[in-house]
């Protein structure tokens, strides 16, 4: 074995992932992770890029989005993917807020 080298994997778990105890169940951990993955993506998707689609193209983006953040949520273990999200979000929600802010002082 590598006697010195190595690595404890629970260090290495993202904040999400060690919240969701990934590492002592598995099922149940990936599974909060993954709506939590799904869930931040669509609030960014919808505070940063939506548009009014007509309904079926707002079902194929949804699930295309679902099928997507399947993917992430395999990187979010160990990559910090659900927090760039939350931070994303964060800093779309202020844009938001501010920007109706602005347009309120504007209408007299």
């Amino acid at each position: 074995m590598n006697g010195g080298n190595r690595v404890n994997v629970l260090e290495r778990l993202t904040f999400f992932a060690s919240l969701y105890d990934v590492h002592e169940d598995p099922e149940r951990g990936m599974w909060l992770l993954y709506a939590t993955v799904l869930l931040l993506s669509a609030l960014v998707y919808r505070l940063g890029f939506a548009r009014r689609l007509p309904l079926l193209k707002s079902v194929i983006i949804y699930t295309l989005l679902a099928l997507g953040c399947t993917i992430l949520t395999f990187f979010a273990v160990f990559l910090p993917i659900a927090e760039g999200l939350t931070v994303a979000a964060l800093v779309l929600i202020i844009y938001k807020i501010r920007l109706k802010e602005a347009k309120q002082e504007e209408q007299p």
